[in-house]
């Protein structure tokens, strides 16, 4: 008989999302009239921008024809997609990144997961925690980790807790790491990182010749204006980092996939002989082999983002999502609860009432107020008494659920 991967035996019985899945499903075949409100996982809800929907049909019609139809294109996204996003993305901010140095891909999910396959086995991890589960899971699905332990941490990784108590900035390892996720804006926290902050990272990488897997899909949705945008907003970031980013929340491609990594032709790491690699040819190669790229349609779309139109669309798209996210903040404010982030980013972090733990305060607010947000142990040990709720979702359904929490 076939042997599996025993690696995914270790994972915790249920993904975050199908656990709430699960609960969710159960309480709707005994409540099947309910009125949910969905405030849980972070997908938009808003149609996609008419620029990109207008670019999109113009390139089904061109597939339609002899001179227009393509079929496979170049694995690292088009050149035009790749130019418009070195412009106006890293050029614009003062950022060093030519188009070649830009894959296009269809997740940011997709490629924080996959990086690893050019990252060798023996690099030391450090993750913050809370911190979204698939950073962590696709180290322990690839082998990189030892079992779950009983506080829900697995061995071998670096934890660094983020909480009210650091003011969710995570602190340096005190131990040498060899690679660093960081999300900012924060997936869950809705925490950013200044330029000082992200400095010191960016320092202490290069010092340990380490790697930054730098997460910005949520950099749109900053409002202040002393906040970076990019990891390459800071010196020497070319040297130690890799960043991610989406179309998925700013221009609602959720459902249509589109994104793109970052590789700095800088950036380089060791062979077993101790030889310098160049990072970017292997991230070339694993692409090249691995992946067919994103389907022409979706990306003349994600071209369309760029345009006059497109940015300005955009721009009211975030703008929509921000008002939602104020809106839940000062409500819960005021209803007594103690909440964080929801300024720079599109979640709000909630302090779960005395007495409650994440998962009892998710199963009240489905109770009694039909609400569904995310438990913040479902993100890690340090995520215990805390909650999650995004601002994905109509201004209605937001108000309605405010309404409802509030009159608990």
């Amino acid at each position: 008989m076939i042997q599996v991967n025993g690696n995914y035996l270790k994972l915790k019985a249920g993904y975050l999302f199908p656990e709430i899945a699960r609960r969710v499903t159960g309480f709707m075949e005994i409540n099947p009239s309910a009125d949910l409100i969905r405030l849980g996982i972070g997908d938009v809800t808003e149609p996609l921008p008419n620029a990109c929907r207008q670019a999109m049909k113009l390139a089904i019609d061109e597939m339609g024809t002899v001179d227009g139809f393509r079929g496979y294109g170049p694995e690292q996204g088009y050149e035009w997609l790749r130019q418009k996003i070195a412009q106006n993305d890293f050029q614009a901010r003062g950022c060093e990144i030519s188009p070649e140095e830009i894959f296009i891909s269809d997740g940011s999910k997709c490629d924080s997961s996959n990086i690893l396959d050019i990252l060798g086995d023996g690099n030391r991890i450090a993750v913050t925690d809370p911190v979204y589960p698939v950073y962590v899971d696709s180290n322990v699905m690839s082998g990189r980790t030892g079992e779950l332990e009983e506080e829900g941490r697995y061995g071998g990784l670096t934890y660094l807790p983020i909480s009210a108590a650091n003011n969710f900035e995570p602190e340096l390892p005190k131990e040498p790491v060899d690679l660093i996720y960081l999300c900012f804006p924060n997936n869950p926290t809705g925490a950013v990182a200044t330029q000082e902050q992200l400095s010191k990272w960016v320092d202490y990488a290069n010092k340990q010749e380490a790697l930054i897997l730098f997460d910005a899909a949520y950099e749109a949705f900053i409002q202040s204006e002393e906040i970076p945008h990019s990891i390459y907003e800071i010196d020497g970031a070319r040297e130690c980092a890799i960043e991610f980013r989406s179309f998925s929340k700013n221009a609602g491609f959720t459902g249509t996939r589109c994104a793109f990594s970052v590789i700095p032709k800088t950036l380089f790491g060791k062979s077993k002989d101790g030889k310098l690699v160049e990072l970017w040819n292997l991230w070339n190669r694993r692409q090249s082999t691995k992946f067919n790229g994103v389907s022409y349609i979706i990306q003349r779309g994600a071209e369309a983002a760029y345009s006059s139109e497109g940015k300005s669309q955009i721009k009211k798209l975030v703008s929509f999502y921000m008002e939602n996210s104020t809106l839940i903040k000062t409500s819960l404010i005021e209803a007594g609860l103690k909440v964080f982030g929801g300024d720079n980013a599109p979640y709000v972090w909630i302090k779960v009432p005395e007495g409650m733990d994440s998962w009892t305060f998710f199963d009240y607010l489905l109770q009694e107020a039909n609400v569904v947000g995310t438990p913040g142990s479902g993100f890690g040990a340090a995520g215990e008494g805390y909650f999650r709720l995004s601002a994905f979702n109509s201004r209605e359904n937001v108000q309605t659920a405010m309404n409802r929490i509030a009159a608990l």
